[in-house]
């Protein structure tokens, strides 16, 4: 199978992160890195691939120059190919500029089968691309995948929800996302590591995928942040000396902040 994974560079979500002036994130003052979700996306392509006849996994990511570090890492990991769509003009893009961008490049790509993405991206957490992407390339979507097989055309995902697991079925070529219980993210090797640096990564600009500029960034975004401010710093607790009358005060806490 041909499979493209869209893979995203993420600030550490270890780090201090912070806004610019624009509340845009601040992606230049903290170190950044392949999104931890997009990991089980990539894991899940390469797994297809080896189970079945064998294929090519292209890793599919947009953003700065630093973003080639999420292709890198993917190439670590074992897929076959990166592209990446560097142009300054995509700064700022929200969702729909985003799956605009990335369906464009698939179709550039060329003819695929499967197109594999994380449950979200670490930064946005909007959980909203694969379905805007699966609407631009007019194909099925099945998404949060706790486990996803594909028997011949058909890819079948277990859907996992508060009181019940569904089984849902599309018809490839398909979008996918998936979750973090679908696998276990294996570790770049030494041979790798070594290999990735011989994988080619083809770097696009909007021109090449026949976008204008005004359709992406901030000055076209649909969404925008009006305010950020700082977290406040954390309150001293409320020590109470229990001498017989605890469980009445913990009920008087609970009552006064209308948790019980």
């Amino acid at each position: 199978m041909n499979i493209v994974v869209c893979v995203k560079y993420v600030p550490d979500a270890q780090s201090d992160r912070s806004f610019e002036a624009d509340n845009t994130t601040d992606r230049e003052a903290v170190d950044g890195l392949l999104s931890e979700l997009d990991e089980y996306a990539v894991e899940a392509a390469l797994a297809l691939n080896e189970a079945g006849d064998g294929g090519e996994v292209t890793v599919l990511t947009m953003g700065p120059d630093d973003a080639a570090d999420a292709i890198k890492k993917s190439l670590q990991m074992g897929a076959d190919k990166g592209v990446h769509i560097l142009d300054d003009a995509i700064a700022g893009s929200d969702a729909p500029a985003t799956s605009l961008v990335l369906a464009e490049a698939i179709k550039k790509i060329g003819p695929v089968d499967l197109v594999l993405t994380g449950i979200a991206s670490t930064d946005g957490t909007m959980s909203v691309v694969p379905a805007m992407l699966a609407e631009r390339l007019g194909l099925p979507q099945v998404t949060f995948a706790s486990e996803l097989t594909v028997e011949g055309g058909t890819a079948r995902i277990r859907r996992d929800g508060d009181t019940a697991s569904d089984t849902i079925e599309a018809t490839l070529p398909a979008v996918v996302s998936v979750t973090d219980q679908i696998n276990e993210p294996r570790y770049p090797s030494f041979k790798g590591i070594m290999a990735a640096k011989k994988k080619p990564v083809d770097t696009w600009g909007l021109a090449d995928l026949g976008i204008d500029a005004g359709q992406v960034g901030l000055a076209a975004a649909w969404t925008t942040v009006e305010g950020v401010e700082a977290r406040p710093p954390r309150a001293a607790g409320e020590i109470v000396t229990d001498e017989g009358e605890g469980g009445k005060a913990l009920a008087e806490f609970l009552a006064s902040r209308k948790f019980v």
